[in-house]
């Protein structure tokens, strides 16, 4: 009787049996085994989890940078940083260790699956981890800097009143007067300042911290927005994450429509056919897993329907049969 805990799993699951206490016992050894690998990884990015946080600033903060927007986050509690470290190293040793994770699940199952069944899972867990990635950097370096950028400019039109700035200004006795550069000086001195070509951007040059040299701060002009955008750090991250998740799970579409039909529950004939149907749904989905703007669903929208399409070649040229090494009769090829 082959046992799959030496590493082999079973021709036929009708050689291994066990019992329920077994059963759970063996659930009980899979979890440990998981657990293994992801606790002492957590660990280990907790220490790095600074570079973590300076990795999902970058896309806002090119956008800060770029529209003239404050460059920096909000922390507005004590404990507030510590936790969100915490949740970025969890999150993140679960999203590395997913192969194992993924690897013990199937030790687990594995013995009650004949090895044709198996096949089905062979194709399915490394398909799932490719979409997976490829959601991943689509969020990351596409949908996500896109997003921030509308978002963000939404709003810039918000502005006060002309006529309450000259109700609030009033005559200074002695102005002072800050030059307008076209370029940034090439040797500034500590306490110089200057404004942009375009006056939305205030600089100015302060001692680094050896002392020896200066270092360019900036500071942009706002004066006449009504609306700041300065976001809270744990709001930012947490909106990345569940981004994240929404992206993850949509670009599985193919992979349950594949399903679908080794299932026989839908084929690619039907599929062409509830083309209308299809994008309805993912304009659905699209609007619940992304902010409540048009141009954040439009984003999701068009790879989510892509992956439809995908769905549709992968059950017309993946059928069960093929999958199984048979005929359209049934029986094995050569």
């Amino acid at each position: 009787m082959a046992d799959p805990r030496a590493g082999r799993l079973p021709d036929d699951p009708a050689e291994y049996t066990m019992s329920l206490g077994d059963h759970l016992d063996e659930l009980r050894r899979r979890v440990i085994l998981a657990l293994i690998v992801p606790l002492p990884l957590a660990i280990g990015l907790f220490f790095v989890a600074h570079t973590l946080i300076e990795w999902l600033l970058l896309p806002l903060q090119r956008i800060q940078m770029a529209w003239n927007f404050p460059p920096e986050v909000q922390v507005l509690s004590p404990p507030e940083f510590l936790l969100l470290e915490l949740k970025l190293s969890i999150v993140l040793a679960l999203v590395l260790t997913l192969p194992w994770l993924l690897y013990q699940a199937w030790r687990f199952i594995g013995p009650g699956l004949y090895p044709r069944e198996r096949r089905f899972v062979y194709l399915l867990l490394p398909g799932s981890f490719v979409l997976t990635i490829t959601g991943i950097l689509v969020m990351y370096f596409l949908m996500l800097p896109l997003m921030l950028q509308v978002l963000m400019l939404i709003t810039r039109g918000v502005d006060v009143p002309p006529q309450l700035i000259r109700e609030a200004q009033k005559p200074a006795e002695s102005a002072l007067v800050i030059p307008i550069a076209e370029t940034m000086p090439e040797e500034a001195t500590p306490g110089q300042m200057w404004l942009d070509a375009d006056g939305t951007v205030l600089r100015i040059a302060v001692p680094d911290d050896d002392g020896h040299g200066v270092q360019i701060m900036q500071t942009p002009l706002q004066g006449r927005s009504a609306v700041t955008q300065i976001f809270r750090l744990s709001s930012y991250v947490n909106f990345v994450l569940i981004l994240l998740l929404g992206v993850s799970i949509a670009f599985q579409l193919p992979l349950v429509l594949l399903l679908g039909g080794w299932l026989g529950i839908i084929d690619a004939t039907m599929l062409r056919q509830k083309r209308r149907w299809a994008l309805l749904s993912c304009a659905i989905v699209a609007a619940v897993t992304t902010p409540a703007d048009a141009f954040s669903m439009l984003l999701m929208l068009i790879p989510l329907y892509a992956l439809y399409e995908l769905g549709i070649i992968l059950v017309a040229t993946l059928p069960a049969h093929r999958v199984l090494g048979q005929d359209t009769d049934g029986q094995e090829s050569a």
